[in-house]
């Protein structure tokens, strides 16, 4: 009853058909304006895009549903830019930073016309690489630079691997056009791993396999990330362990990408222990990769011509365990327009504060 009731609830106002309580004009800042909203396409921060709709819902704005436009980020930022959408949720900085600084056909950069806004999840996503716990262990590997280094286990996990028998380890990277498939690749160029190569390939799929064979006690080494359901599946220090990487890459850029000098990762820690990354000293993990921030990126003109979208935008945050914990109950079915409405109603009075705000703007 009470999933049904939020599910009501959330279609009612998707459809402008529940109005704040402040009464007039004012509760509905944006009525009659409608916005093109972009989401990522992947899927673990839907919980945030969902919530950023039905609260700009409630300030009247005629918002299309973000799963219409399912963007990567070379196409998003580009779309944003072009004003073929005003906003997403999904920008993971520093790393999208290079999107920012490229070249529009009028010569204008992506970056003058499209600004981060906001501080949704500072610092949320952890990232980095998960060995198959048991083959670490029995070679002794604790940073990629250990396994590119180690002949024998380079030849274990090459025998099946997504390309076994070129001699080299194929691991499980990112989709194409993600920017941490670009990363991953200057990282390779920037430590010299020259028995290392990323598969590139539709993510959820070669997780699935990598999930598959860490559970068989498999070799398998994928990257991902929080928040997310994939730390419930490969499960650090359970069934995986967090690999080192020895050097940062920093701002030089090694392959000479556009807007490469955004994949600097440095310091490239994290707060994890030697149980769940036996690298570890003092409880200090170098993964290779800074816990990015997700962010808002808007159009700027949209911006300046929606006061009160844009304070909602500065003011919405949510935490990286509520959104885990949606991840989680995303996998095991629950509509993800259900979860949303679910935390608007759990935290409803920091809504309030933020919606007063944004009409106070407008």
């Amino acid at each position: 009853m009470i999933k049904k009731k939020r599910a009501l609830t959330a279609t009612l106002v998707a459809l402008g058909l529940i109005v704040a309580s402040c009464g007039g004009d004012d509760a509905a800042p944006g009525e009659g304006t409608s916005v093109t909203m972009a989401k990522a396409d992947w899927s673990t921060e839907d919980p945030n895009a969902y919530v950023a709709h039905l609260l700009l819902a409630e300030l009247g704005y005629d918002v299309s549903d973000p799963k219409d436009l399912e963007l990567g980020p070379a196409n998003a930022y580009i779309a944003m830019a072009q004003g073929d959408a005003d906003f997403w949720i999904n920008s993971w900085y520093p790393g999208h930073n290079s999107w920012l600084a490229n070249e529009l056909p009028d010569g204008s950069l992506v970056g003058d016309h499209v600004s981060p806004v906001g501080e949704m999840m500072m610092a949320g996503g952890l990232q980095g690489y998960l060995i198959t716990k048991s083959f670490a262990e029995e070679y002794g590997i604790t940073s990629l630079d250990d396994f590119n280094s180690n002949a024998d286990a380079i030849a274990a996990y090459d025998a099946d691997d997504p390309d076994p028998g070129n001699g080299i380890a194929d691991i499980y990277g990112c989709s194409e056009s993600w920017t941490c498939d670009d990363i991953i690749q200057s990282q390779i160029a920037f430590s010299g791993w020259e028995n290392i190569k990323q598969t590139i390939a539709g993510y959820d799929a070669m997780f699935a396999e990598a999930a598959t064979k860490a559970d068989a006690g498999e070799p398998a080494i994928v990257y991902t990330w929080t928040p997310s359901a994939y730390i419930t599946q490969l499960r650090p220090g359970d069934n995986v362990l967090w690999l080192e990487v020895n050097d940062v890459i920093d701002d030089s850029n090694p392959l000479g990408a556009e807007g490469g000098e955004g994949y600097d990762q440095r310091p490239g820690t994290a707060s994890i222990g030697a149980d769940q990354c036996p690298g570890s000293e003092d409880g200090v993990c170098q993964l290779g990769w800074v816990a990015a921030d997700i962010q808002v990126s808007a159009n700027n003109d949209w911006l300046e011509a929606n006061p009160a979208a844009a304070k909602l935008l500065e003011l919405f945050k949510m935490s990286v365990i509520d959104v885990s914990l949606m991840n989680v109950e995303m996998a095991e079915g629950t509509a993800v327009l259900d979860l949303a409405q679910g935390w608007i109603d759990d935290n409803r009075a920091q809504v309030d504060e933020w919606l007063e705000a944004a009409r106070a703007a407008a």
